[in-house]
């Protein structure tokens, strides 16, 4: 199986990149990446067990961009996460995340909930590179005793337009597109299916997006059919994977359940080492 996108510690995953490679190999993944929210701080540990184990690792990421006032994320592979221009970027999403929880945690704090947003910022700041958000925050009211798990967090204060959101500043998605691009990369578009943008796919596709993310586990068949389709009409790839976190009611629950194709890989292979040609 092939799963390309799965999150670690280094952003709001659960899972050290040892523990994400060890469960990715008892379930039977040959290929995986790493797509953290705005950092590359696992790839290296990542790769380094994953060579260990005998499975390939793609280094990836999953950059938060805003289109029309909504969150868009554009998944990037086979990225250099040294290149010069990549880290500046990211510094600037990462010290971004930082002012958003702290506002966040101050609209909380007016409603009477209460939590220690300066201890999740040095806990960050402690493992270089890790990126924050808002289900760090969310983790906290679980601990707090506000909240009885992750969803309720984002349900009753931290989804868009409840009482404790508060909106981020980013780039639009083309930003990220050719962020990627200049860092030897090629980007998809993260789980279309949940955003209900899908007139954004041309312009996109026109603008240098190379891939839809069709395979997800929020995907219907009818989702994966429809973007399966919008990709071969665009000329762009196709990607996958479960979006784990190692949370419970976030993401796959369970890694070998949502993969790529190995003919879709093959693909995607192909359109990297050609610099974009069509598949």
């Amino acid at each position: 199986m092939i799963d390309l996108h799965l999150h670690t510690t280094a952003s709001d995953g659960r899972a050290t990149p040892r523990q994400l490679v060890d469960r990715a190999a008892a379930a039977g993944i040959s290929v995986l990446s790493v797509t953290d929210h705005d950092t590359v701080a696992a790839l290296a540990d990542t790769a380094r067990h994953a060579v260990a184990a005998g499975l390939a690792f793609v280094p990836g990421i999953e950059i938060t961009t805003v289109w029309n006032g909504s969150d868009v994320h554009v998944l990037g592979y086979f990225v250099n996460p040294g290149t010069p221009g990549l880290i500046e970027f990211l510094a600037r999403q990462r010290a971004d995340r930082i002012r958003r929880v702290q506002a966040i945690a101050r609209r909380l704090a007016e409603l009477g909930l209460r939590i220690d947003v300066d201890r999740l910022v040095r806990e960050a700041a402690g493992q270089g590179g890790r990126s924050i958000g808002r289900p760090q925050i969310g983790r906290a009211l679980v601990e707090a005793g506000y909240v009885a798990s992750l969803r309720e967090a984002f349900d009753r204060y931290l989804g868009h337009g409840k009482a404790a959101f508060v909106p981020r500043h980013a780039p639009p998605p083309e930003v990220a597109i050719d962020l990627i691009a200049e860092a030897g990369g090629i980007s998809s578009l993260a789980h279309p299916g949940l955003l209900g943008c899908d007139d954004i796919i041309p312009g996109l596709a026109r603008g240098g997006l190379d891939a839809i993310e069709a395979y997800h586990c929020d995907h219907a068949p009818a989702d994966r059919e429809r973007y399966l389709a919008l990709a071969a009409e665009h000329g762009l790839a196709v990607t996958g994977g479960s979006d784990y976190h190692a949370e419970p009611g976030y993401g796959a629950q369970v890694l070998g359940v949502v993969g790529l194709p190995a003919e879709a890989f093959g693909r995607l292979v192909e359109r990297a080492r050609s610099g974009r040609t069509v598949p």
